[in-house]
């Protein structure tokens, strides 16, 4: 049974399918940051963002084509750094910490055996844990790299560390599931279900911008949304809105507009880190056991027809799949041609 997509090793051992893919890796990974800098936030005086997509690009990489992408990542968070400031012997510091943080998250998710498919509620809650753990690496080495180039206060240092941490988990939570959902098997939707998520994508898109850009807090009107996505669409459905209603919000959060008016940076980030983590975790965890559940659903299911259809053989009086023999007249099973033995006297 396929639990999600995983690349065949032995093909990728191949050396000009190994650069390629690295380089492709390198390049989704600078593209995803430069999006990811568009919602940047100045805490402290130092970049931070409030979802960095190159985190969730990074350990879904590395759960589908291996570890030994990991020269991409760092070729990538070395490109992206390099957009913003002029290359120095402390970045690579920044650059060990981008590329040690998602390798960790892998060996954890690897070590709690995580499905890439999130087919069960362990494995939401294993991303969860596996994003919160590693992530403190590459949160810890960019901000202990602000404070060793006198960029930053060692007062305002667990400040940025925070916002440095949620960012990174951010990308986790919601870029990689939903990277490896893209990347796995597709399942065909009937028209009903189109006609369902065609309902849902224009609630969303007038839902959420309404709760984004409202000046009295309506951000938790997106629930029900995320609730309705994960009961019908499992996954796809509810990281979609999910990260809709997180970009949405980290956009007005930018602009100082709807609910993050007239408020500080640090307030901003806290207040948008804290949506970012509910709506993330909502969708995560509750998709994932809609998912299990209904996975259980089938297997037992299965278990009843094949209990029914054995049934039905027996009250027939045929005999069972891989059972030898057949019934006698006395009801007895025995090989083709045997008489049953007369009872002693």
């Amino acid at each position: 049974m396929s639990h999600g997509f995983v690349v065949d090793s032995r093909w990728l051992r191949r050396p000009v399918v190994t650069a390629l893919t690295t380089l492709v890796v390198a390049a989704v990974y600078y593209l995803s940051g430069r999006l990811g800098l568009l919602g940047k936030l100045d805490i402290e005086g130092i970049v931070v963002t409030p979802v960095w997509p190159p985190s969730g690009v990074a350990v879904a990489a590395l759960l589908v084509f291996g570890l030994w992408v990991w020269p991409g990542i760092a070729l990538g968070s070395l490109m992206v750094i390099a957009t913003l400031t002029t290359p120095q012997a402390t970045t690579l510091v920044n650059v060990a910490g981008n590329t040690l943080a998602p390798l960790c998250a892998v060996l954890l998710l690897r070590r709690i055996r995580f499905r890439p498919d999130i087919s069960r509620l362990r494995d939401g809650l294993a991303l969860v844990f596996g994003g919160l753990c590693a992530m403190v690496i590459s949160s810890t080495a960019g901000a202990g790299v602000q404070v060793l180039s006198g960029a930053l206060d060692t007062g305002s240092f667990w400040t940025v560390w925070l916002a440095w941490w949620v960012g990174d988990t951010m990308g986790v939570l919601l870029v990689t599931p939903l990277l490896l959902l893209l990347l796995g098997p597709k399942e065909r939707f009937r028209v009903r279900r189109w006609k369902e998520a065609l309902c849902l994508a224009v609630t969303a898109a007038v839902l959420v911008p309404l709760a984004a850009l409202s000046t009295i807090s309506l951000l938790f009107l997106v629930f029900p949304l995320l609730v309705w996505a994960a009961l019908r669409f499992e996954l796809i459905g509810s990281l979609t809105c999910a990260l809709f209603a997180s970009v949405l919000a980290t956009f007005e959060a930018n602009t100082g507009s709807g609910a993050f008016v007239r408020q500080t940076g640090i307030e901003v980030m806290a207040k948008l880190g804290a949506f970012n983590g509910a709506v993330a975790l909502t969708a995560l965890l509750l998709s994932s056991l809609v998912t299990e559940q209904r996975a259980t659903r089938r297997s037992v299911q299965r278990a009843c027809d094949e209990l029914a259809e054995v049934l039905e053989h027996l009250t027939a009086g045929e005999n069972l799949p891989g059972v030898a023999g057949q019934r006698g007249q006395d009801g007895e099973f025995g090989p083709p041609g045997h008489a049953p033995t007369p009872p002693r006297e």
